[in-house]
């Protein structure tokens, strides 16, 4: 099913975007209750949509001020999840790297491997408790099909994934754990057969079935209210680090780390952070090729403003508006936009958006596995490879804490065959 340009794509030159009535500034209390981030964000939905997310709007606006809703929340992220997540000090890393202290906040010892289970959760209880029989998604890298999958079945839910068919045969392995799981894995065909093709597949099956379906958004993207619940409910990993570089070093990081695809993994590292000036915070986008080939999916350093899937942000578009293929090695970050909240934090300064290339990925995720003993996945390697970069010029008792967002199961056989292993 295709749909109207304001939610499939619009160009920016003549659009009309609605200006956000509250003007405030302040990162911890974004969104507007239009659902924007300064310019960034909205609900720009075709009309027989509306009712359904304002209903889910209004039911999670209930329940994020209901103390037993997230008691709930928080003895499956205990029990089921393994929650807290540990933060390691990586001593051999910081040695060789040389320069800051290295820190892991280390996501994939999560249930499932990765940070998705921490909103796959939240939006299940909430489909949940509206009544819903099932939940529907894409997935990339296949993670937050995994995550989803598992807590569908937690819950006694249903669930359909869609999935491109090229991240299909790179992410065999979350292939083979979606089905046994019990979830539908849906096959995208058209256009790249990637993340974006498999957003527009799932989003486009919702429509058919929006009132007994759930549409459970993979990251801080989509309409309003999802960018800001997914970024609520991932807030866990910046509350935990807060507290644990407390207890490890007696005070605050002095700067964070996140890969960024859609950017959840990294929201929920940063949010927690944004009004305390003196933590410097730095998300990492994929370069893939290189920018200045176009080979990418660096959004917010090679694309401009736009709308897609429902909101307003920056997206990788030619001159008519046209959304452009994205390319990355990694299918968990070929994404051709970003969340809105990230598009306004670049905007206004509070966070640095820099971009690492296939190759300095597959560097850092030799390097890691080699001085720490941990296979990552290629997704916060990009992350990885930043850190390697900055740290050598920092000081020695500069606290660098990285969002190790995922591990490296799903990668392994792709990686072989990139580096030439002899399986």
């Amino acid at each position: 099913m295709g749909f109207p340009p304001v939610f499939g794509g619009a160009k920016e030159k003549g659009a009309a975007f609605p200006k956000p009535k509250d003007e405030r500034l302040d990162p911890t209390v974004m969104p507007t209750t239009e659902g924007f981030f300064g310019e960034y964000g909205g609900a720009f939905l075709p009309p027989p949509l509306v009712p359904i997310i304002d209903e889910i709007k209004a039911k999670y606006l209930e329940l994020k001020e209901d103390p037993s809703f997230w008691a709930e929340l928080r003895l499956l992220e205990k029990h089921f999840t393994g929650r807290p997540s540990p933060i390691l000090h990586c001593e051999r890393l910081s040695e060789k790297v040389g320069g800051a202290q290295i820190y892991l906040k280390r996501e994939d010892l999560n249930h499932t491997g990765a940070h998705k289970i921490n909103h796959c959760l939240g939006e299940a209880l909430l489909a949940k408790k509206m009544g819903k029989k099932k939940l529907i998604a894409e997935t990339g890298a296949g993670q937050h099909g995994v995550a989803l999958a598992t807590a569908a079945a937690l819950v006694g839910l249903e669930c359909d994934i869609y999935m491109g068919e090229v991240d299909m045969a790179k992410e065999r392995p979350n292939v083979v754990r979606m089905k046994i799981l019990g979830a539908n894995v849906i096959p995208a065909t058209h256009g790249l057969k990637t993340l974006k093709e498999a957003v527009d597949s799932a989003f486009g099956a919702y429509m058919e079935d929006p009132v007994t379906q759930f549409y459970a958004i993979g990251s801080v993207v989509g309409p309003h209210p999802f960018p800001m619940m997914v970024r609520d409910f991932q807030c866990v990993i910046g509350d935990e680090t807060k507290v644990q570089m407390q207890e490890a070093e007696g005070r605050l990081p002095d700067s964070l780390v996140a890969s960024i695809g859609g950017g959840s993994n990294a929201m929920g590292l940063f949010h927690p952070f944004l009004d305390d000036d003196s933590v410097r915070i730095i998300g990492v986008e994929a370069a893939g090729h290189g920018i200045e080939t176009g080979e990418h999916c660096a959004s917010l350093n090679g694309g401009k403003p736009g709308v897609l899937h429902g909101n307003r942000t920056y997206l990788l578009q030619n001159d008519d508006g046209q959304i452009l293929d994205g390319y990355s090695i990694s299918a968990g970050l070929d994404y051709p936009g970003i969340g809105p909240e990230h598009s306004w934090l670049r905007d206004i300064g509070r966070v640095e958006y820099v971009s690492i290339t296939d190759k300095e990925a597959l560097e850092a995720f030799q390097l890691c596995t080699a001085m720490e003993g941990i296979i990552p996945a290629l997704e916060p390697c990009h992350a990885l490879a930043h850190v390697g970069k900055i740290a050598p010029d920092l000081p020695s008792d500069h606290l660098l804490v990285m969002n190790m967002c995922g591990r490296g199961d799903k990668d392994i056989f792709a990686v072989a065959d990139m580096l030439g292993f002899d399986l």
